[in-house]
């Protein structure tokens, strides 16, 4: 199954806020192998069954602080209220995301972005049918620690360094003395440094060491690794029924899932061990059932010398030696005559008419009702004998003769 990563240009600072005319995409599989990319309108873009958004680094900022406790109602409200002071634009006019994980009580870092900006890409791209389920951050606070180089498509002027940590992101111009102030003091060898093609060379002198060249391309796929997904709150996506299930199995495919993965693979491959393990044990012990069944049945009747059904054999043989004796065996006449009497009705007439065959007795009762025979069937299984009817007749058999 294949993935569509679209990457968002940065925001326009100047002019009305309205989505772009047309997204840059890469489509993947599920491993992060690139398939193709290119450019295209949002009705144009390929079809997936999973889309994800890629944000520009200059479009985020980060915020570190305790999440307030509030009801799911109250979330957004409340995380505004506390990130007032910090924030530089008024908290209804941006969106707010919280960190994967966030326990209400504890410090946790929190997203913030334009909400007009991206909420008109979501509308835009929801309207084309694209399967938007997660938006995510190019870098974001965490480990290992990045740095990276990008054009400055906000001003045109110095590159963009982008340098992210547990202590946070920061992007500032590859100029002047501030950016290498900022860095952290292990120097290059504590990062992982990257930088756009376009500003490969200039990075590498600024620097005084060799980069990884990352296109665009490379980098939204590196951001699939995030664990971040910053649709949240009234921009989170609405899903229902088999399509939401599908949505939340999806997100399972993050990497950090995958210590539940590998715990739900090693938990399932313990419980098919088992069960196999449980129904040889079974299969054993029905092989030493059956063979003590022919065993006892050489033992009793040795001139029996094959043995194709060791319980009908061991019947058949038993019931040989009583007519060979002389004696009645329970499926014999008298016995059947016995237990039909012990369990006939009260009241009822004699049957009209009796047919015996090799252990089974036929009767013809008319005079019988559907509850006298549910009653006489019950007192004849007490007795070890099953009955059926077959229109006026009901035959009778010892429980378990066919």
């Amino acid at each position: 199954m294949s993935v569509l990563v679209i990457l968002l240009p940065p925001r326009p600072r100047t002019g009305a806020i309205q989505a772009p005319e047309r997204y840059a995409y890469v489509r993947c599989s599920a491993t992060g192998v690139c398939i193709d990319e290119g450019q295209a309108t949002p009705a144009q873009l390929p079809r997936t069954r999973e889309a994800c958004l890629v944000l520009a680094d200059t479009d985020l900022s980060w915020q570190r602080t305790t999440i307030p406790k509030a009801p799911r109602a109250r979330r957004r409200a409340a995380l505004g209220a506390v990130l007032e002071d910090a924030l530089l634009e008024d908290d209804a006019d941006l969106h707010l995301a919280r960190e994967p994980g966030a326990v209400e009580g504890h410090s946790a870092w929190v997203a913030v972005l334009r909400r007009d900006w991206l909420a008109a890409v979501l509308e835009d791209l929801d309207a084309a049918g694209v399967p938007l389920t997660r938006v995510l951050p190019s870098s974001w606070p965490g480990t290992p620690a990045r740095l990276h180089v990008l054009p400055n498509a906000v001003d045109g002027l110095a590159p963009l360094l982008v340098h992210s940590s547990e202590e946070g992101v920061s992007c500032l111009r590859m100029a002047g003395s501030l950016a290498r102030q900022r860095l952290p003091a292990a120097g290059m060898q504590a990062l992982r440094c990257s930088a756009h093609p376009a500003v490969a060379v200039e990075a590498e002198r600024w620097l005084e060491g060799r980069v990884e060249v990352l296109n665009d391309t490379a980098r939204a796929l590196q951001a699939l690794d995030s664990p971040w997904n910053l649709r949240q709150f009234d921009l989170a996506p609405r899903h229902r029924g088999l399509q939401g299930l599908a949505q939340r199995l999806r997100s399972l495919r993050a990497p950090q899932w995958r210590a539940l993965r590998w715990g739900l693979a090693a938990a399932l491959l313990v419980q098919v061990a088992g069960l196999n393990a449980f129904a040889w044990k079974l299969e054993e012990q029905l092989r030493d059932t059956r063979q003590a069944q022919v065993d006892l049945l050489k033992r009793t009747h040795p001139q029996v010398r094959s043995v194709m059904d060791a319980p009908l054999q061991m019947q058949s043989e038993t019931e040989r030696l009583q007519s060979a004796a002389g004696q009645a065996g329970p499926g014999d006449l008298e016995p059947l005559l016995g237990a039909v009497a012990a369990a006939w009705p009260t009241g009822i007439p004699p049957v009209q008419s009796l047919r015996y065959e090799r252990g089974r007795l036929t009767l013809a009762a008319p005079a019988l009702s559907g509850p006298q025979q549910t009653e006489f069937a019950a007192r004849l299984r007490s007795a070890g004998y099953e009955s059926r009817s077959q229109g006026a007749q009901i035959v009778i058999a010892m429980a378990g003769v066919r």
